[in-house]
């Protein structure tokens, strides 16, 4: 996610002013991470850096579903009235407290404010030498009252027995197991895979972010292996999915064994 913000602040800088040739992705920049707000509520994102009181310009951007990311709001300890552009002042507002830290607050929520939120915080320079540093994001989720929090269920499907069987290179050849974890609300989730209980990462491919269907969400996972991983006696493959339901966090998992392929065991941790 962190390349895919790159790239779009770079598409966008014409239209932000800021010198995004010197962006970068730290952790000195602190932000709200996750928000869970009703229709109608206000929500706010806090927002603190350990850069130090040179860097008192605070920038705060969103991206919502389908759009580029946008620049809102420029603010700084310099002076008390904040830049909103184009973007209505009723709807959004902030505070610059002091050079480390500031907030941003989204009003009356509707569904179409859901989306990722950024605090970005630079010092000032009339040259284009000084950096910009971002926080991770914040993910802001407007909940529908007419729908319960709800937890995904979790299925692994074993490889298809045609795949890549062609292939004369046995090296070559892989298998591909496909996670599916479905009917969850809201879409606060996460996945994770494990062979033989060691976390993976190659191989695997996630989708970006979990899609409506109906009045709940889904989202699928691949883990792609050499097939002679697949077909190793008592080889087992584990996909976790996390799941926050505003209190706590909840892990649900599924896990089959290499050539076997049996279903072993489906669990639940709070």
């Amino acid at each position: 996610r962190v390349w895919i913000l790159f790239l779009l602040i770079l598409t966008n800088r014409k239209n932000s002013g800021l010198y995004e040739d010197h962006l970068t992705i730290l952790n000195d920049v602190n932000q709200t991470p996750i928000l869970w707000k009703n229709k109608g509520d206000n929500a706010t994102i806090h927002c603190n850096h350990t850069k130090g009181i040179n860097y008192f310009q605070m920038y705060w951007y969103r991206q919502v579903p389908g759009e580029n990311i946008k620049l809102i709001v420029f603010t700084t300890t310099a002076k008390p009235d904040h830049d909103f552009g184009d973007f209505d002042k009723k709807k959004f507002s902030a505070t610059k407290p002091d050079a480390e830290s500031g907030t941003f607050t989204v009003e009356n929520l509707e569904p179409g404010d859901q989306g990722l939120y950024f605090c970005a915080v630079s010092q000032h320079s009339d040259t284009d030498t000084c950096g910009t540093y971002f926080g991770s994001g914040t993910k802001l989720t407007v909940l529908d009252p007419k729908r319960e929090i709800t937890p995904p269920t979790v299925k692994v499907f074993q490889p298809s027995s045609k795949e890549c069987r062609n292939l004369k290179d046995e090296k070559e050849r892989k298998k591909t197991l496909l996670c599916v974890a479905r009917d969850f609300y809201p879409d606060h989730v996460s996945i994770f895979w494990q062979v033989n209980a060691k976390n993976v990462t190659k191989g695997v491919a996630t989708d970006p972010a979990a899609r409506l269907d109906d009045k709940t969400y889904f989202i699928t996972s691949r883990l792609r292996v050499h097939a002679e991983v697949w077909t190793s006696p008592g080889t087992n493959f584990s996909c976790f999915v996390t799941f926050f339901d505003g209190n706590k966090t909840i892990i649900k998992d599924e896990t089959v064994f290499a050539v076997e392929g049996m279903f072993m065991w489906n669990s639940e941790i709070t």
